[in-house]
């Protein structure tokens, strides 16, 4: 036969008085299941990074291409000189106000979907140049891919 027992009470837990009544048990404290949900969503946010990442490139996370969205008429600040055919790579191109201090280029034309090898012709840009005017050719094609080219002229 088994018998169940009362432990004894805690060294530090109050007697209980003959004829005064126990004080209540401490409530137990809630178990939170929020942490879970919070994980849920951190979890994919960051499977929603991994994927933009991975389909567009780390570096677009990291470096936001600021002529990306230029058109004609934007102005560009300055740029490394180049003269004849000669190209030269460019970081941290803008776009900036053209009543800037800064604004050294107009946007006079865009030309999308352009391959590496059109963008060392720059022939696209030949439509938005006048005779005699001295242009430029701005591009942003990743290696493999198309991108765009803008053809700029000095601000005057």
């Amino acid at each position: 036969m088994s018998e169940q027992v009362a432990p004894p009470p805690a060294p530090d837990a109050p007697q209980a008085q003959p004829g005064v009544p126990a004080p209540p048990p401490a409530p137990e404290p809630a178990k939170k299941s929020g942490g879970k949900k919070v994980l849920g969503i951190v979890g994919a946010i960051v499977v929603g990074l991994v994927i933009v990442g991975l389909k567009f490139g780390v570096g677009s996370l990291l470096n936001q291409d600021e002529t990306a969205e230029a058109k004609a008429g934007d102005c560009i600040a300055e740029l490394p000189k180049v003269t004849g055919t000669e190209a030269k790579k460019v970081d941290g191109a803008k776009v900036v106000e053209c009543t800037s201090t800064d604004a050294a280029y107009e946007v006079v034309g865009r030309v999308d979907g352009q391959t590496e090898a059109q963008a060392r012709e720059g022939a696209a840009c030949d439509q938005f140049f006048t005779e005699g005017q001295e242009g430029w050719v701005f591009s942003s094609i990743e290696p493999g891919k198309t991108g765009y080219l803008l053809c700029l002229t000095k601000k005057g």
